[in-house]
Parts: C-alpha cells; structure tokens; sequence
C-alpha cells in the first residue's frame, strides 16, 4: 500500500465511519477498486483507521464525555451514571459477538465480500427509509431497554455494508428516541468496542499465535508514509463528519442516505454479478 491508497482510504474511512453508509462497505468498495496493493496491509491498517476515528470522537464530543467521566464519581445517582449504565448495556450484544462469533464474522471479509456489502447496503437503506416515514411518539431519554436494542442495532452492524451509525441512529428513531440525543448515544457507545477490539487486534499484530500467521500471511508491513498519511486523513475527516453529522440528524432527515444506500448496493450487486 502506498502513500496515495492510504490518503483514499483514510479519508473513506473518516467520512463514512459517522454518515449513516457503513465504513466497512466502503473500505471493501476503495480496496477493490484500488486493486490489490490496497488490501495487503490488511488487519494493521484497519486497526490505524479506526483508532484515528475513535479519537476524532473523543476531539469533537470530548465536553460530552468529560460531562460523563466527572459525573460518573460523584458520589450521587445522577443522569450521568444513568448515561453511563445505557452505554454498558449497549455494549453487551457486541461483545457477545466479539466472543463467540468472531471468526464466522471474519469468515465474512474473505472471498467475494462486495456480495455481502451489496445486499447489507440495501438492509441500510430499508431501515433509514422506515426511520424517515415512521416515527412513533419522542421519548425525553434513551432507557436501559432501548440502550439494548440499539446494541443489538450496532451488533449486527459488524457485517460488511450495514452501517453501524445508520443502524443505531434508525433504530432509536423508530424507538422514539429524540434525534438530538441519538446522534451522540450512537457515537459515544461505539468508543469502548473499537478500543476493545483494537488492543485485542494488536496483541496479535505484537504477539501472533500460529492460526493467526497462517490465515494472515499475505499481509505486507504498511511503510510508515501509508501509516503516518492514512491515520491523519481518517482523524482529520473523522473530525469533520462526527460534527458535521450530528448537526444533520439534529436538522434534516435521513432519507438522503438511504437513496444513497439503495443506489450504491444495486450497483455493487450489478458489477459482482454482471462483472
């Protein structure tokens, strides 16, 4: 991978991680027609770009999560630990997958992936439709119930083409959560799993076991003007989109992506089939 493909792709990456169209989709769309190099730094650089869009989360949303850490240890029962205790609970339908179905995930990204992500395109512009025409009564705050829910939203996100903010954030909407908290449940919950599977992704980078060697042994170090060049461009565009989409799901309707979702999947599925 050079300098130019980790510039494209960091850039997919930080833009698409916040937009409600799936960055692991595009990630596999930039990779494919980027040809091979694109994809030999494989595991190594998706880890750097989704830490990079992680910590542009904590850049752009860091009053909110200082408001959460600080209220979190006082000594009191308060609507931050109440924030605290949802996003924990959002937390458990991920980590069941990251535990017992982590390999039958990974299984996914291998072979004829574009197949996966057309169709999961197509699911993401489904449930941004239905979250623009139904819309059940707002509810002032997110419960511990629909906490879950949205987690089982961002679980099943883990497939290539179905977006994890796309499917959090119309979850909530058809929930009846307000639109003004949704946005920044859905990019403060997604923290702890990335981090989590990122330290987990490096101890294998650092400390690789046998099976992993064998079922990664086409990759190529990323020479450090890939690393340096991809980690800045998704930081810096994952900046950009993190504040620019909470703005727009506060303002605007999501039915402008789901067109998008709806085209972008009928293509893809065209060139897999037809290709």
């Amino acid at each position: 991978m050079d300098w130019l493909q980790a510039l494209i792709l960091g850039i997919v990456q930080g833009l698409t991680e916040y937009l409600p169209v799936s960055s692991s989709g595009h990630l596999e769309i930039g990779k494919a027609l980027l040809g091979p190099e694109a994809e030999a730094g494989g595991l190594a650089f998706d880890i750097l770009v989704h830490v990079a869009t992680v910590l542009s989360t904590l850049v752009i949303l860091w009053k909110e999560i200082e408001w959460l850490v600080v209220g979190i240890f006082r000594p009191v029962w308060n609507d931050e630990k109440r924030y605290a205790l949802n996003i924990l609970i959002s937390m458990i339908p991920v980590g069941i997958v990251g535990l017992f179905f982590k390999d039958d995930v990974e299984a996914l990204f291998e072979g004829n992936v574009l197949t996966v992500v057309g169709y999961c395109l197509l699911v993401t512009s489904v449930l941004l439709f239905l979250s623009h025409f139904y819309r059940p009564k707002e509810k002032e705050k997110i419960s511990p119930l629909h906490a879950f829910i949205i987690g089982i939203a961002q679980a099943a996100a883990v497939l290539p083409g179905l977006s994890r903010s796309g499917s959090t954030i119309a979850t909530g909407l058809l929930l009846g959560n307000s639109k003004e908290k949704l946005a920044q449940f859905s990019f403060i919950m997604v923290i702890p799993p990335i981090l989590g599977a990122a330290l987990i992704d490096l101890k294998h980078l650092f400390f690789p076991s046998a099976e992993y060697l064998a079922s990664h042994s086409a990759e190529t170090a990323l020479p450090m003007e890939a690393v340096i060049v991809g980690f800045l461009a998704a930081f810096i565009s994952g900046c950009l989109a993190c504040k620019w989409m909470i703005a727009f799901v506060k303002k605007s309707k999501l039915n402008y992506f789901a067109f998008y979702c709806l085209l972008l999947g009928m293509q893809v599925l065209c060139y897999v089939y037809n290709g």
